[in-house]
């Protein structure tokens, strides 16, 4: 399983990476902390540790921009000590705290237990796609870039997801209304083009103009 460690003392990010590898967990730690949420978007971790103290936006942040994608457990690691702190990690999204200096065997066991009581051995599917700064909820049915979010009807998110799905490949018209027949959303060709236009209207108001591309005579294309 991947842990995601979101921690920028580099003693700290080693030790608790070295742990995990022992354990056979995939470590991973983000580097950019401009990009957290990308960063935790393209490795699709099982687990997250934050620490509170990162440079830009704290671990309360990205915890919060984190659940508005994603139910992953979130384990903060902190030298904060206060009651407040504690309340606020857990208010935020998190599922546990521990204090530092902490030993890396209790951290381990807390893991484990976290994981198996949230996976319970049963691999959990992807609950979102991004591309592009675009991030399609699969559960929710909802667009979301930057701090603006869509809903989509039935069939928009529909289509929105088979392009996903296929992106950096032209998707013909006929395949998109054959999902959506499969779907149960019987739309003809004029209605599958008056979607595809509302479908771009609001990602636009979102900021991403052109997201989609026509393909004359071949279909639609997200690059």
């Amino acid at each position: 399983m991947k842990i995601l460690i979101i921690e920028d003392d580099p003693i700290i990010a080693d030790t608790v990476a070295e742990a995990l590898g022992k354990w056979g967990f995939e470590a991973l730690r983000v580097e950019d902390y401009e990009q957290v949420l990308q960063e935790f978007l393209r490795e699709n971790p099982h687990l997250v540790l934050m620490d509170i103290n990162l440079p830009s936006f704290d671990g309360f942040y990205w915890c919060n921009k984190i659940r508005e994608v994603s139910k992953v457990p979130i384990i903060f690691l902190s030298s904060r000590n206060t009651p407040m702190d504690m309340v606020m990690s857990m208010n935020m999204g998190g599922d546990d705290f521990i204090q530092k200096p902490f030993f890396t065997d209790v951290l381990v066991a807390k893991i484990n237990a976290l994981l198996r009581r949230t996976y319970a051995y049963v691999e959990t599917p992807l609950s979102v796609i991004e591309h592009g700064g675009v991030i399609l909820s699969l559960n929710d049915g909802y667009v979301l870039s930057d701090e603006r979010k869509a809903e989509l009807t039935k069939t928009e998110f529909t289509i929105m997801k088979i392009l996903m799905q296929h992106k950096g490949t032209i998707v013909g018209r006929k395949k998109i209304m054959r999902s959506l027949w499969e779907d149960e959303s019987f739309v003809d060709d004029n209605t599958l083009t008056v979607n595809i236009t509302r479908l771009r209207k609001k990602l636009a108001d979102l900021g991403k103009e052109d997201f989609i591309t026509t393909k004359k005579g071949q279909g639609y294309i997200i690059l």
